[in-house]
């Protein structure tokens, strides 16, 4: 039988180029070459390459994290180049990536999320109305981007323009957000049409930690992740169905992992990354681990659902004369 060739991309030029290149190094070693043909693109030097190769792609799998692979401009590329691949396309990507965006849309879809402000670069900036209005822990974080990068928790006014400049560094508008304490919570997402909610994940970051922070996430034990989480029967059920629906509501395509925190018995959603982490330890595939899928079956399954994609859009051209 013919194997697929899979485009494998990973690394890219976002600061969170390492942890993509690390992350392509896992899955290209999971992926079964008695099925695959597997061939890596590093978009920062490879997009050449991969055009003059796209005749004989089969299916693309972005293992990008950031500007320019988590954000709909790789996935723009792939259209044109009519590559099927894993994952939310162009509008949903795009969307995700907007925190703003997409808190207005949960918004939109009844979905909780924490009490926020947008300040803009050059707005005149007000510590104490900002405490006034969102109370005191505030998390201010820029609206574009991905693992927590640049993101900083203010427990007191005389650190709050400190954290606004650092996070400014990484983009031109910031969120400022009430801080809600309570049980870090995660919710993966499979599916294109007909969605299944992996079992939640709790997070737990070590205490020398603040939160989820990028240096808890990929520091080897700086962080426990337990599934299924600790919680209480009906908060795990609500957790998956707003993590269905913030996935809807994003408009994604094939897979999501929705952060959230349970405070007491309420949950407010905070992101949904299209391109969750994909190593063998990342949260997503702990999740499907617990619900009996393993680490290369859910690689398939991904590369299952984008060919499925690409297959629906084309009979829907035949079907619409396009």
């Amino acid at each position: 039988m013919k194997k697929i060739a899979v485009a494998l991309l990973s690394g890219g030029i976002s600061s969170e180029r390492e942890v993509s290149k690390k992350s392509g190094d896992q899955v290209y070693d999971a992926l079964d070459k008695t099925k695959y043909d597997v061939i890596r693109y590093d978009p920062a030097s490879d997009l050449l390459r991969l055009v003059s190769d796209s005749k004989n792609i089969d299916i693309a799998l972005i293992i990008l994290h950031g500007q320019y692979g988590e954000d709909g401009t790789v996935q723009g590329l792939l259209d044109l180049l009519d590559i099927p691949y894993q994952g939310s396309g162009v509008l949903g990507s795009a969307v995700a990536m907007n925190k703003l965006t997409s808190k207005q849309l949960y918004e939109k879809s009844g979905i909780p999320v924490p009490p926020y402000m947008v300040i803009k670069k050059g707005d005149p900036v007000d510590p104490e109305t900002c405490e006034r209005r969102l109370g005191m822990p505030l998390v201010i974080k820029p609206v574009s981007g991905g693992s927590s990068i640049g993101v900083s928790i203010v427990k007191s006014g005389i650190f709050f323009m400190e954290a606004v400049e650092a996070a400014f560094t990484y983009d031109d508008t910031l969120l400022i957000e009430a801080y809600i304490k309570g049980i870090e919570i995660t919710g993966g997402v499979i599916g294109n049409d007909k969605l299944d909610a992996l079992p939640i994940v709790e997070i737990i970051p070590d205490k020398n930690f603040e939160f989820f922070d990028y240096t808890a996430k990929y520091t080897a034990g700086a962080t426990s992740e337990i599934c299924p989480a600790r919680i209480d029967e009906s908060s795990e059920i609500k957790a998956r169905e707003l993590a269905k629906t913030a996935h809807r509501a994003l408009f994604c395509r094939g897979y999501s992992r929705t952060d959230m925190i349970l405070a007491g018995k309420d949950i407010y959603v905070l992101e949904t990354n299209t391109i969750p982490g994909m190593t063998a330890t990342s949260l997503l595939p702990i999740a499907a681990g617990t619900a009996g899928i393993s680490f290369g079956r859910l690689l398939e399954m991904l590369i299952e659902l984008g060919i499925e994609g690409r297959d629906r859009k084309r009979s829907k051209k035949v079907l619409t004369g396009e």
